[in-house]
């Protein structure tokens, strides 16, 4: 297979992380979580955020990597600390979007996405990936799902990590943070010109692991 960059996104909960992951692994390739990497800094920024005065000073003080672990994947370390187990918090859902949207967050992450994605054979999920991130990846793909199906995509999540949460409320977070991250004014979520559009509602994980290894194959 040509090496080749795979971009997904979509919003909140479509399922994005779980098809890349599985993606990845059918076709060898190399998975980079970027919503990881946007709430390892909202974590941060929340446990030290009386240290600094604006987010160019919490940027200078961040040392952010990426690891594997062959039993629980992807780890996300800042300043040698694992705190993979910390993002997917309440705290930090709620935070995020806010921290995506500033200017030297994102400009900080974007160069450690495209460094990362520089020798190919990568996928990457997020929600600028394919416009911004990897505007030259040869697959993009934009997931979409209603949101009372992210809703209980989430609950079913929460209820594993043991984070309390009902599904009312997922509804409503959802729905604010897609009109959050569809209206700001750096790298707002939309689907790329030349993006392929599914409809995750209602399909297995294996049925949306196929539709997109389907894509890759004129490049076999």
């Amino acid at each position: 297979m040509t090496a080749i960059n795979i971009a997904l996104d979509g919003p909140a909960a479509a399922g994005k992380s779980t098809i890349a992951k599985r993606v990845a692994s059918k076709l060898g390739m190399i998975y980079v979580d970027t919503g990881a990497m946007y709430r390892a800094i909202t974590f941060y920024y929340l446990n030290q955020k009386q240290n600094f005065t604006n987010f160019k000073d919490l940027i200078s003080q961040i040392n952010l990597k990426l690891g594997y672990d062959e039993k629980k994947g992807q780890r996300v370390f800042i300043n040698d600390s694992d705190v993979t187990d910390f993002l997917r918090e309440n705290d930090v859902t709620e935070h995020v979007s806010y921290v995506a949207s500033i200017e030297e967050v994102r400009s900080f992450l974007l160069d450690a996405q495209k460094q990362l994605a520089k020798e190919k054979g990568i996928v990457m999920d997020g929600r600028d990936i394919g416009t911004t991130v990897l505007p030259d990846a040869e697959v993009k793909v934009y997931m979409i799902a209603s949101v009372e199906e992210r809703a209980q995509r989430r609950l079913k999540d929460n209820e594993l990590r043991g984070i309390e949460s009902t599904l009312e409320q997922l509804k409503q977070d959802i729905s604010k943070r897609d009109e959050y991250d569809m209206n700001r004014e750096i790298s707002p979520l939309k689907k790329a010109q030349d993006a392929i559009e599914i409809d995750t509602t209602g399909l297995s994980i294996d049925d949306v692991t196929e539709k997109i290894i389907d894509l890759t194959k004129p490049y076999c």
